[in-house]
């Protein structure tokens, strides 16, 4: 997992004009509706803020069940995009999701890192992430470049959004070790963030709850905010990702948790990025955050408890 952390940013160096060049064949919809499951899904989440903020197109997350459970079948609008995304290219759900909408007519687009598997086939057009294999249970590197495939893809749709840097200013395991400190003694984690980065908080609860087994819960601030912070008090460790120094919720979030007696976390900010690109290295954190948690806890993040590399839900 650490080897596959350090891999990063050079991989997005390399595959940034490839993923430009592989969007720009992709018609822009009218409409986006995604299909994921796990890290997929929470990256699908930040690229719904990212069409819908610069580009004024709906996005909706697919509710794989009502097809493969329940026998349904939802009506896409026209002009939709259907959106499959699975690292693995193995997820049984999404390939259904995107076999219906073919079905129907819809536009279908896969987003994987492996190049063949049930959802490439699936799909009319196709993304690929290129990261080379993956070994790590936990996904870390193709989460990141299937954000960065994101922000390309609403650069090729028109968005003005500017190139990604050359060089990435990313934290490093130094830097990660104050906080795995508190993380680690914490007897609840809240990772909290909003808006763009509210896929970045719950990517880390799940990278800790998989590698370090430590309770973790996120939220967006807002919804923290109504009703989960009654939760808060001594021992209570709150995460935040993002800078929302403008953001009054945020501020009165923040002062509630110290005077509640929790401890609340700022994740480091990449203030040179805009906040779109800033995600990476916060992602990058909460995966330093979670190996070093696990260690920490005396676990081996290789070998996470109970799980494997591909999980096939139906």
């Amino acid at each position: 997992m650490l080897e596959e952390i350090e891999e990063q940013p050079a991989l997005w160096t390399q595959r940034e004009p490839i993923l430009l060049e592989q969007a720009g064949r992709i018609e822009r919809p009218s409409f986006v509706v995604f299909a994921a499951r796990g890290s997929s899904d929470h990256a699908c989440l930040y690229a719904r803020y990212l069409f819908e903020a610069h580009l004024q197109i709906p996005c909706s997350l697919s509710a794989p069940s009502v097809i493969t459970r329940y026998g349904g079948s939802p009506r896409y609008p026209e002009g939709a995009l259907i959106l499959g995304v699975s690292q693995s290219a193995a997820a049984p759900d999404v390939a259904a999701v995107l076999e219906e909408a073919r079905r129907q007519g819809c536009a279908t687009v896969s987003l994987t890192n492996r190049e063949e598997g049930p959802v490439v086939s699936a799909a009319e057009r196709q993304i690929f992430l290129g990261a080379g294999e993956e070994r790590a249970v936990a996904a870390t590197k193709t989460f990141t470049l299937t954000l960065l495939a994101f922000y390309q893809l609403a650069r090729a749709w028109g968005a003005d959004l500017p190139s990604p840097p050359t060089e990435w200013d990313l934290p490093t395991q130094g830097d990660v070790e104050p906080f795995a400190k508190a993380v680690a003694e914490a007897g609840l984690v809240f990772t909290l963030g909003r808006g763009y980065h509210f896929s970045i908080a719950l990517e880390a609860a799940l990278k800790l709850m998989e590698c370090a087994l430590l309770p973790a819960k996120p939220y967006s601030i807002a919804d923290f905010a109504h009703g989960p912070i009654a939760l808060v008090g001594e021992g209570t460790v709150a995460l935040a990702f993002g800078s929302d120094a403008q953001d009054e919720t945020a501020e009165d979030v923040r002062q509630r948790v110290v005077e509640a007696g929790g401890s609340l976390l700022q994740a480091p900010v990449v203030s040179s990025l805009p906040e779109e690109l800033r995600v990476l290295p916060a992602a990058v954190f909460a995966q330093r955050l979670a190996w070093q948690v696990a260690r920490a806890r005396g676990l081996d993040p290789d070998h996470p408890r109970n799980l494997s590399k591909v999980t096939r839900t139906r």
